[in-house]
């Protein structure tokens, strides 16, 4: 598979459970705006067959190159970046949950679940194949009580949680919050946030009926998020500051030639 085709197919998964995403690209596009995604967020379990060394190898395979680490955090999950010479391509981030470290009947849970897994899921299940074990809506509630990530991931698969916009590409917005604003009037309620000098916004989660062994029940599905990078930030800092600096140079250069070539013009 080549990275089109690999991208494309990822979009597909991930509207599926998060349809909010699709319809605010539509919406977009009616403005004439043409989507660049700065990266996507796959979640998983870092568990053999769909841990981060299992995973990996298909976007690496295509260009990926490994980036940083993240180190775990207080939810237990790990995430590192891969970055593609194109730059055209998104960011791949796989973020994998330290199963390890949660409660022995959570553990058994997940287990169960990837034991579930069907053969070389890792080369042939990134896309298209949905959640692929069965579970217990017990058992989500279960997960959820104790990791937000371990009950997604349990309910929907190992996929793509979110796909993130590139604010700064975008054509018809200014910056991030003229983008929020037209999203909210638009009826997609976003939170904002300040991770690390960049200016990022998640949209609130769908939703969506998701079928349990015991029953079928309304659940939130992934997101849809917005960025304006750092270095979009910083750059657009440094103009600000040149801007404002060329000011100051002029009203100087104004303030002067007032104070000495004033008098002698009235006079003449």
């Amino acid at each position: 598979m080549s990275t089109v085709p690999l991208l494309d197919d990822l979009w597909t998964d991930y509207v599926a459970s998060t349809p909010q995403a699709e319809s605010i690209r539509d919406l977009l596009a009616t403005r004439g705006e043409l989507i660049h995604h700065d990266n996507l967020a796959l979640w998983t379990y870092a568990m053999p067959g769909i841990d981060t060394e299992a995973l990996r190898g298909t976007f690496e395979e295509l260009g990926w190159r490994a980036r940083e680490r993240h180190p775990i955090d207080v939810r237990h999950v790990c995430s590192r970046a891969w970055q593609h010479p194109d730059p055209e391509l998104p960011k791949v981030v796989i973020a994998e949950l330290a199963v390890a470290q949660l409660s022995s009947r959570a553990q058994e849970i997940i287990a169960e679940l990837v034991a579930q897994l069907p053969a070389r899921f890792a080369r042939c299940g990134l896309t298209g194949i949905g959640r692929p074990w069965q579970l217990a809506h017990a058992d989500y509630m279960v997960l959820l009580a104790e990791s937000p990530h371990a009950a997604w991931v349990a309910a929907f698969g190992p996929r793509a949680h979110h796909f993130t916009i590139d604010v700064g590409a975008l054509a018809t917005f200014p910056d991030l919050v003229a983008l929020d604003a037209f999203l909210i009037e638009h009826g997609f309620p976003v939170d904002c946030r300040e991770p690390a000098g960049e200016e990022h916004a998640t949209t609130r989660a769908d939703a969506i009926e998701v079928e349990f062994l015991d029953a079928t029940v309304r659940i939130p599905a992934g997101t849809y998020e917005l960025v304006l990078p750092a270095r979009t930030v910083r750059e657009r800092g440094e103009i600000v500051v040149e801007l404002e600096q060329h000011v100051d140079i002029d009203t100087h250069e104004l303030h002067t030639h007032s104070t000495r070539g004033g008098p002698a013009h009235h006079r003449g």
